[in-house]
């Protein structure tokens, strides 16, 4: 089923309704209202409504009202995930989730940030994850138990998402009330002392007037890492959401997310002269008494007009509070080591970073949706604002005196001593943004539309910084004010040869400011501040693809060559040591085909290939040089998943992840470099009833030990060989 195009499907099969659906066994059939409709009346509204068992993967549009037109029709790489692939994959947490998107690697935590740390397309995505279209910016590592999809829009994107989106970003959108009961519940237990518990119930509320509903989903998860001793996560989560008007030209919803956090970090192994240290991969180099504890609270309310079959207007206002308190542990090889060294009598140095912050965002956003004719040409048009207030102040400290620990043989229940921690910072930024937007979809004829999107954005920030030494002496006060003015466009062409097909080519913009992730600081080691009063760096993308709807619309195969460019990279200034310059410039040409749905009615798969081929254009002495490739950015991704289903109520499953060489740091001198890997999966369910059904997922059947998220000073192993066995009841 193709998803309708403007603002007419929003009236009678909504967004809203699509979302809710969007990787369900669910499917859904609006037929045209009668005019009682107008009136608030939900009876005769409806005129057929029919549920199917099978969902078509891969069709789903996205959950964001910015793109007006369906998925076959927008201009830009789009890979969905659906709610049933999360299920089907048993996949807990965005990371999981992620790494079966090619072209996307993960990065590892530093010591001002934690949590999920995404690359897209070889250019860093911390900052450009959303939650429901709006910036969801805590350093968290995000829960999947009320993501209804994910969506991945690869390539810059500022037009739509204002700062950041180099190449490109993450949208999760969220579970909201069904307009019938749906309860169930899923129980799970594996290796590793998994286990997870996460119940979800939604239920029309008739007292409320037509369209009311209200869900609730909550979660409690236990889990340690297979393969690495001590690592460990602990959290919990609920997700209330009330909904009116549901299937009526006005809709209101309110919700409220919150997760909660209490893990033990793992900041992995130390770099070994270019490589991963030669040692256990189970080997943990912290204390069994770190600490990573983090809460999340998002608060949103949204509202949707259809005011006819052309016009559509929309809004959601949000505050969000992300506050985190953390001791992490790296090690880093002593100075004095040499590489002939017998490994016994090498020791390592414990960095300790210790602190915490709290960051908050006061957010909200308006659009208008329109179709109109102008000389006989059809106009899809979306007009939006976007404002808020963002803040952020951590306290970073450090500690001295900790005792070193061997390479071979570290003690984790060894009692963390210190003879000095101390505050190294003391930090608060506060950011006001404001931007406007405009994209226009034009039906230049029933082969071609011209797509044309312009948006302005005010970014206005102000850091304020105390640094101290050991000694509680003053170091620095630093205050930078910063106000960036940023125009982003996008030009896009798209061609239809046959109604099942598209063509298209693409421009786009996108812009990064420095004090984009909310500090003015550069570098966790020097607390170097050298990109303060730059303007920001700015980005550009060019994107040839087709889209190609396939077996009766059941099955989509995407593909598109592309070159992302950082034209004013940052990099040292040569003339004034400590401080940044705009002299860089970074390119990625890249190729990208993916394939989604049902091959035949009982067998999906869901498959892709990214090629990217990095380099660094211009540089200067201190910088990576020209010609290196980007750091995390792997040549070759490749994923797949498939499963069938058999008639005995039995579904067999399996998939498949690659990723080639890749580089942690790409400075001459500090070379280092993880090798390309193969992991894979396996997946079994069996429905006893349509109230029960069993499921078991293998992780990493080989027990491959592979190098996944890198830092320049530190690798974190992929977890070794594990085991899911779920069981959901539902009602």
């Amino acid at each position: 089923m193709s998803t309708p195009k403007g603002p007419a499907s929003k009236l009678y099969c909504n967004r809203t309704t699509t979302q809710l659906l969007a990787g369900t066994a669910l499917g859904i059939m609006l037929a045209p209202p009668s005019s009682q409709a107008a009136e608030g009346s939900l009876e005769g509204e409806i005129d057929e409504v029919v549920i199917t068992g099978d969902v078509i993967e891969g069709v789903q549009a996205p959950a964001l009202r910015q793109l007006t037109q369906p998925l076959i029709e927008t201009p830009q790489s789009v890979s969905v995930i659906s709610g049933e692939q999360l299920a089907d994959r048993a996949i807990d947490d965005l990371n999981d989730a992620l790494r079966n998107v090619p072209g996307i690697s993960l990065g590892a935590g530093e010591f001002s940030w934690q949590g999920n740390a995404p690359i897209i397309r070889g250019f860093a995505a911390r900052g450009d994850m959303f939650l429901d279209g709006m910036r969801d910016f805590g350093n968290y590592y995000r829960d999947a138990f009320n993501t209804q999809q994910l969506e991945v829009l690869q390539g810059p994107s500022s037009i739509f998402f204002g700062r950041g989106s180099t190449g490109g970003v993450i949208n999760q959108a969220s579970k909201y009330p069904f307009l019938f009961d749906v309860t169930s519940l899923t129980l799970a237990a594996g290796s590793d002392e998994m286990l997870r518990a996460v119940a979800d119930i939604s239920k029309p509320i008739e007292a409320l007037g037509p369209g009311a509903a209200a869900r609730i989903v909550g979660m409690w998860h236990n889990s340690k890492v297979a393969g690495r001793d001590v690592a460990a996560f602990e959290r919990y989560g609920i997700a209330p959401s009330l909904a009116a008007g549901l299937g009526t030209p006005t809709r209101l919803q309110a919700s409220y997310f919150h997760q909660s956090d209490r893990n033990v970090p793992d900041y992995g192994l130390p770099w070994y002269f270019g490589e991963v240290a030669p040692v256990p991969r189970n080997n943990f180099y912290g204390f069994d008494s770190d600490f990573q504890n983090t809460d999340a609270d998002v608060l949103t309310f949204r509202a949707e007009h259809d005011a006819n079959e052309s016009l559509s207007f929309g809004s959601q206002i949000r505050y969000a509070h992300y506050k985190r308190d953390f001791r992490i542990t790296e090690v880093v090889l002593d100075p004095e080591t040499t590489p002939l060294m017998p490994l016994s009598q090498v020791f390592l140095k414990r960095n300790i970073w210790s602190g915490d912050s709290v960051e908050t965002a006061l957010l909200a956003q308006a659009d208008i949706t329109a179709e109109f004719m102008t000389g006989g040409i059809g106009h899809n048009f979306v007009f939006g604002l976007e404002g808020g207030n963002e803040t952020s102040s951590p306290i970073f400290k450090n500690s001295l005196g900790v005792p070193d620990v061997g390479l071979l043989n570290p003690d984790p229940s060894q009692p963390f001593t210190s003879t000095n921690t101390f505050i190294r910072l003391s930090a608060d930024t506060e950011a006001t943004n404001f931007a406007v937007y405009g994209v226009d979809t034009l039906d230049l004829s029933s082969k071609w539309e011209l797509t044309l999107g312009f948006r302005w954005d005010y970014f206005d920030a102000l850091y304020k910084g105390v640094s101290f030494s050991p000694e509680g002496a003053l170091n620095s006060d630093a205050r930078i004010p910063q106000t960036d003015r940023m125009p982003s466009y996008r030009v896009a062409l798209v061609y239809k040869p046959t109604g099942n097909g598209t063509l298209y080519g693409t421009f786009g913009t996108s812009f990064n400011p420095s004090a984009e992730s909310l500090t003015q600081i550069t570098s966790g080691r020097a607390l170097g501040t050298g990109s303060a009063n730059l303007d920001p760096e700015e980005n550009q993308t060019f994107e040839l693809g087709t889209k190609w709807e396939m077996l009766a619309e059941a099955l989509t195969v995407n593909a598109a060559i592309f070159r992302i460019e950082k034209k004013n990279a940052r990099v040292p200034d040569i003339s004034n040591p400590g401080f940044n310059m705009l002299g860089g410039r970074q390119r990625v040409d890249g190729f990208q085909i993916q394939a989604s749905g049902l091959m035949t009615p009982a067998w999906m798969v869901s498959t892709g290939y990214t090629f990217l081929n990095s380099e660094i254009i211009a540089s200067v002495p201190g910088a990576a040089p020209v010609g290196s490739p980007l750091i995390n950015t792997p040549e070759h991704s490749i994923t797949l998943f498939t499963e069938y289903n058999f008639p005995s109520r039995f579904t067999l499953g399996g998939g498949a992840r690659y990723q080639s060489e890749r580089l942690a740091q790409n400075v001459s001198t500090l070379v280092r470099r993880a090798e390309g890997y193969w992991t894979f999966e396996a997946m079994a369910k069996y429905t006893f009833t349509d109230n029960i059904q069993l499921q078991l997922n293998i992780y990493n059947l080989t027990d491959k030990y592979y190098l996944e998220q890198l830092h320049p000073w530190h690798v974190v192993p992929g977890a070794g060989r594990s085991a899911q066995l779920s069981v959901k009841f539902t009602y």
